[in-house]
């Protein structure tokens, strides 16, 4: 495969694409799976609202955190083999989740976890950018997304099923296996780096690239956008949209998991048509940037509708929700775009830690909330789910007025890497 050819061919597509895709789909149904067993956890080791946030955004800060250090490792290494060295990782945290009995115990397991999939997304878009022509990236990134998607449909009825047959416990003995598995294809059928990408250049946080990026209006002005955006998506739909079905709903959890796959069935389906949207868009002069940030907008308008606990029609709902939340990664693709392929890995790492240190703070935040309400019957009265979204809601339209404002301007200086 020569390192020049830029075409989607089908055998770059099953040594590249599907590799990553299945690192991804295993990362999100990791992400979500507390969502149907948290009940399980609840009665097992008699968590409230707040441990149960705790525990679950447990997976989000260990990720946060290494973004950083993670866009330099790879830049320097190459997304084939951080990924897979990192996700053994996440195997050894699935099997001390699995055997844990202790609060700490889990929290353990599931920071490992966080740790050991943090590659799985920006390791693929690192790939991808390497590997595939840049007027491709909507729809490869897209299709990863739905691949990642499908990941989390596969934690929510298919979880509630097998939890008639078989313990969480031996669920995530099962996950453990799985993402070694993984790491060994990755190791095994992604070819090496093309055009010598890999940079043997020791570099720190502090290089001139990284600050040039932090630094450049085009990253900061969208920034707390995506963050804010996608990081409320995944606490919510990690953990408190299954909450709230049941609580304010009133369904019982095998609804709840129907309408929770049906919200991230339309998510798959949003980053399948909105890729393509996206991709028909940009022939015509329409950014990818500013698709993305209008379907955002739009996205505001179902939050408005839970936030006012109206559930007439809840999963048409949390569909509509699902469906524009997807328009989010659509950011990653604009930013990658707009720097040079040497910083491709830092700019869309820098992105992430934003997004994930959001779903933590957003996932144990809501926790404390919704704590503040509990029901006389069990459960959490509607109260604090309306004041935990709501905030959310209302800092994304802060962050979207902020967009709109430092946008403009003159356009930056060309970055390079020094």
């Amino acid at each position: 495969m020569a390192s020049s050819s830029h075409s989607l061919s089908s055998l770059r597509v099953v040594r590249v694409f599907v590799p990553f895709a299945l690192g991804y789909f295993l990362s999100y149904a990791f992400r979500v799976g507390n969502a149907i067993i948290g009940t399980d956890l609840t009665v097992d080791l008699g968590l409230d609202a707040a441990s149960l946030g705790l525990l679950t955004s447990a997976y989000f800060l260990p990720f946060a955190i290494f973004q950083l250090p993670l866009g330099l490792l790879l830049d320097r290494f190459g997304p084939r083999r951080t990924e897979a060295a990192l996700l053994t990782v996440a195997a050894a945290g699935a099997f001390l989740f699995a055997s844990a009995h202790s609060l700490a115990g889990l929290v353990a397991g599931r920071a490992l976890i966080g740790l050991g999939v943090s590659a799985c997304l920006m390791g693929a878009f690192k790939a991808y950018v390497m590997w595939f022509p840049a007027n491709r990236l909507p729809v490869i990134n897209g299709a990863q997304m739905a691949i990642g998607g499908l990941g989390a449909l596969a934690a929510t009825r298919p979880i509630e099923i097998l939890l008639q047959f078989m313990s969480w416990r031996d669920i995530f003995l099962l996950a453990g296996a799985m993402a070694l598995v993984v790491a060994i294809i990755l190791w095994i059928i992604v070819p090496p780096d093309p055009d010598t990408t890999t940079d043997p250049t020791p570099q720190t946080l502090g290089s001139r690239g990284l600050w040039q990026v932090l630094s450049d209006r085009r990253f900061f002005s969208i920034a707390p956008l995506t963050a804010i955006t996608s990081g409320t998506m995944m606490a919510i739909q990690g953990l408190w949209a299954t909450a709230w079905l049941m609580d304010v709903a009133e369904l019982d959890r095998a609804s709840a998991a129907n309408v929770l796959a049906a919200m991230t069935g339309a998510l798959i389906a949003g980053y399948l048509v909105i890729g393509k949207i996206t991709e028909a868009l940009s022939i015509r002069g329409i950014t990818t940037m500013t698709t993305a940030v209008v379907v955002m907008s739009i996205g505001l308008l179902p939050q408005v509708v839970i936030v006012a606990g109206i559930t007439h029609a809840a999963s048409v709902t949390w569909m509509a929700y699902g469906f524009l939340s997807s328009a989010t990664i659509l950011t990653y693709a604009g930013l990658a775009q707009q720097f040079p392929k040497a910083l491709a890995g830092r700019v869309i790492t820098a992105q992430n830690v934003c997004t994930f240190l959001c779903a933590f703070l957003a996932q144990a935040g809501l926790g404390l909330i919704i704590n503040q309400w509990p029901a006389i019957n069990g459960g959490y009265l509607d109260n604090g789910y309306r004041l935990g979204f709501g905030l959310m809601l209302a800092l994304q339209i802060i962050a979207l007025s902020w967009y709109l404002i430092a946008r403009r301007g003159p356009l930056p200086k060309s970055l390079t890497l020094r």
